[in-house]
């Protein structure tokens, strides 16, 4: 295992929050659905009891749990899970681009806010630099 790295562990802790607040949709329902900025045409399915919504929010959730797993691995904190550097770089560019490059994905989501993109652009700039920072710091033992 490689040392502690405080930055991989925000990382970790905020891809795991964001699982969370994933999961927290499905429990609570269409509220957290539209408080997320999920889009109206998604909280009509939810509070039609689609399972659409249901299957997507639980992929999302799993994909945020594996990446956090990653940061925790690169961290130190858990065994070196399998191609840990390339993969903790994917990681990061995907929070990078999301971040940064929403507005291509805009149209694919015409329910969305502007409100949704910039507040959801924000917060996923801040976790990949929070990963890219720990990853740099890492990387002679990655």
């Amino acid at each position: 295992m490689v040392a502690a790295n405080g930055l991989l562990i925000a990382g970790g802790l905020l891809s795991a929050l964001a699982a969370a607040a994933h999961l927290g949709c499905i429990v609570f329902g269409a509220s957290w659905y539209r408080f997320f900025g999920a889009g109206e045409r998604m909280v009509a399915m939810v509070e039609r009891g689609a399972a659409y919504p249901i299957w997507i929010t639980v992929a999302i959730a799993a994909v945020l749990l594996a990446w956090s797993a990653y940061a925790f691995s690169g961290a130190g904190l858990l065994p070196r899970l399998p191609l840990l550097k390339p993969v903790l770089c994917a990681i990061a560019a995907v929070y990078l681009l999301r971040g940064f490059l929403f507005f291509p994905l805009m149209p694919m989501f015409p329910g969305n806010s502007l409100a949704f993109w910039l507040v959801s652009g924000g917060v996923c700039a801040l976790f990949g630099i929070v990963h890219a920072l720990g990853i740099r710091q890492a990387w002679p033992t990655l």
